[in-house]
């Protein structure tokens, strides 16, 4: 597989991928047809969507999902895809809806490029469990594209607002843990991506990550091998 797995769409206060246009245009260098998949998005129009990545990345030949007739045929033409953030649980009602979960999986796993941010990134893994986002519409199933064994968190943070009561993002993926105690969870924090080339997974970026597995929180170097990851049954 050759997955590209970001954190987030912006690091700070960057402009719109920014910070993740050199690692989208190399790896998915050489790809002439590229298709947007941007179910994701909730409050603003699917083609809005596709033109704000289109003008955001704009050494790459993308077209939107939603300009296809046959969205299956799109993406099984395709030279990879791209799947944008937003509600994940909207994006992967859709994706079931379209009837695309097995055909990203096998396209995907036939060693099609990928990538994925927020949301995007969050379907890669085992399921949706570990989301940040609200369930504004319930999907057929949690069950993702679990195109890695484990559980993803993007938009990690350890920061909590002075005066706010209410769990830390550590908390809640903890109990997550503790009901699912043989699933690793890996945060990510913004401004970071993990990378799957075929059986090897490392962290990209400046900042390092955690994973949460089998009650211990550790840290993740950035660059560090995490191909271990990729083994779990």
């Amino acid at each position: 597989m050759n997955l590209l797995m970001l954190s987030s769409s912006r690091a700070g206060d960057e402009e719109y991928l920014a910070h993740a246009r050199q690692m989208i245009e190399s790896h998915l260098a050489d790809c002439k047809n590229i298709v947007f998949i941007p179910y994701a998005g909730v409050t603003i129009d699917w083609p809005s969507y596709t033109a704000k990545v289109q003008a955001a990345l704009p050494k790459l030949a993308i077209s939107g999902i939603e300009a296809h007739v046959d969205p299956y045929i799109a993406l099984a033409q395709a030279d990879a895809i791209i799947v944008g953030g937003g509600n994940t649980f909207h994006l992967l009602h859709q994706l079931y809806s379209n009837n695309l979960i097995e055909c990203i999986q096998e396209q995907v796993r036939n060693d099609k490029p990928y990538v994925g941010w927020s949301a995007g990134a969050n379907i890669c893994g085992h399921s949706i469990r570990t989301t940040n986002d609200m369930p504004i519409i319930f999907p057929p199933s949690f069950n993702a594209l679990h195109l890695v064994p484990f559980q993803l968190n993007p938009h990690y943070s350890d920061y909590q607002p002075p005066g706010h009561n209410g769990e830390t993002r550590a908390q809640r993926i903890t109990e997550f843990c503790v009901l699912n105690p043989s699933m690793p969870v890996i945060g990510l924090r913004e401004g970071t991506a993990l990378v799957r080339k075929g059986n090897t997974l490392t962290l990209q970026g400046d900042l390092s990550a955690v994973v949460f597995e089998k009650g211990n929180q550790s840290v993740i170097s950035p660059g560090q091998n995490l191909s271990t990851y990729l083994t779990l049954k």
